[in-house]
């Protein structure tokens, strides 16, 4: 009922957003009288707020058209290299005519990033994948609004992105770099856990991103809430039936609103300063600090819905019964053995101020992989930067990036011994 009501809500606020921003702009066109009464700035700037406040938010787009390879701008197409009913997975293609430069660009290592199936559009990776684009070719998967699944196609569980990423990895080829940034840390590990545990190839490296291995360690209050709530009352409290108006019509899913009103609850303070900040900036013609405001936001802001079955799973195997860490948990009955991973190495990465996975849950993953050799695992700490910070903004390009990069490019030689290529492709023969 709640999500018939905020839909209903949505709608009747949606002509007064349009509204406040057609007024706004006749408060502010050089050519309108209004814009020349007292005031008109401020008033203006009230209604952009306002209509920000009140608008509904679409799915942000990529807008990766061109990167800078070798101080020349490389053309980019982003295409669509799988299509499941949860997710695409999507491929940065690059194109040029210089023969150096392509020549260059063949030889970079092919990387995977894995976004968070969290709340927010894989699009909060935009600054991600731009800047992997200058040293890698690059895919990523997209995950789909569960509003917009038809009920018909079935439920979605974590197991299933389990084997999504699998799949996923299969495509690309055991040339891939997987990178999973905060959530997917956990079924990354374990996918790549049950593809050793098979004899499968490998990723060449796994590069781990403020993610809870082990939520155990330094909990946060994602952690706290996840651990102070039975199961049954996340059940009740925040699953809700899609409404009729989506082609999800009937999917029990957590609500996009809801997860959008918990990461505001978080800091409050800071998200009411930054709406004031804005409207200042409007008042005093800051146009600059207004649209990065309008950027930030317009992403923030989009965010998705989750199916219920693998919002609950991860509550339950992540963050209640921490089943990864314990060696207790089984995929598609299959049990997820990291020490397995032989040849695959491992850079885990934690933001100093990350106040979504505290410190050292990420770094747990070289406890769990002990297969791989010491000299093959890596960690770094990333001084002064939050949750978003090891992901994106300046302290991702100009301190997590290069040892992403660097980390990746030492790696390249050989990613699986021919034993175990071998058996591999006897799996493969043999249907197995």
């Amino acid at each position: 009922m709640l999500y018939q009501l905020y839909e209903s809500q949505r709608a009747l606020l949606s002509p007064f957003a349009e509204f406040a921003s057609a007024t706004s702009k006749l408060y502010n066109h050089p050519l309108s009288p209004f814009a020349h009464t007292p005031g008109a700035q401020r008033v203006s700037a009230g209604l952009d707020l306002m209509h920000r406040l009140s608008k509904e938010y679409e799915k942000p787009e990529f807008g990766i058209t061109s990167v800078k390879i070798g101080g020349i701008d490389i053309a980019v197409q982003e295409q669509v290299a799988i299509r499941k009913p949860f997710c695409r997975l999507l491929r940065f293609k690059r194109f040029t005519d210089d023969v150096t430069v392509l020549t260059r660009m063949k030889d970079q290592p092919t990387v995977l990033v894995v976004a968070p199936l969290s709340g927010h559009h894989s699009t909060l990776l935009r600054e991600t994948v731009r800047e992997l684009l200058r040293d890698h070719k690059v895919f990523i998967t997209d995950w789909t609004d569960a509003r917009m699944v038809p009920k018909d196609v079935g439920p979605f569980h974590l197991d299933d992105y389990v084997s999504y990423v699998q799949e996923f990895i299969r495509h690309i080829g055991p040339e891939a770099n997987v990178i999973s940034v905060c959530q997917p840390t956990v079924p990354v590990l374990a996918a790549i856990s049950l593809m050793a545990s098979n004899g499968e190839p490998t990723p060449r490296t796994m590069t781990m991103m403020g993610g809870p291995i082990d939520a155990r360690k330094s909990p946060t209050a994602v952690n706290n809430l996840a651990t102070t709530k039975s199961h049954s009352w996340f059940e009740s409290h925040v699953i809700y039936r899609v409404p009729t108006n989506f082609p999800g019509s009937g999917r029990a899913v957590y609500p996009g609103f809801l997860q959008h009103t918990g990461f505001v609850a978080m800091n409050p303070d800071r998200h009411l300063s930054s709406h004031y900040d804005y409207f200042l900036d409007l008042v005093r013609g800051d146009d600059d600090s207004a649209e990065f405001h309008r950027d930030f936001y317009d992403e923030y802001n989009a965010v998705l819905d989750m199916p219920a079955e693998y919002y609950l799973d991860t509550i339950k195997v992540v963050f209640q019964e921490f089943a990864l860490v314990k060696g207790t948990w089984r995929v598609h009955g299959e049990l997820v053995r990291p020490q397995d991973i032989k040849t695959s190495a491992l850079l885990t990465i934690e933001g100093e101020l990350d106040d979504i996975s505290g410190a050292g849950q990420t770094r747990a993953a070289h406890d769990l992989c002990t297969g791989i050799p010491k000299d093959r695992q890596f960690h770094y700490d990333a001084v002064g930067a939050g949750h978003y910070g090891i992901f994106s903004g300046r302290r991702w390009r100009e301190k997590v990036y290069p040892k992403v990069r660097d980390f990746i490019a030492s790696h390249q030689g050989p990613s699986q011994p021919k034993a175990a290529t071998a058996s591999a492709k006897k799996t493969a023969r043999n249907g197995k």
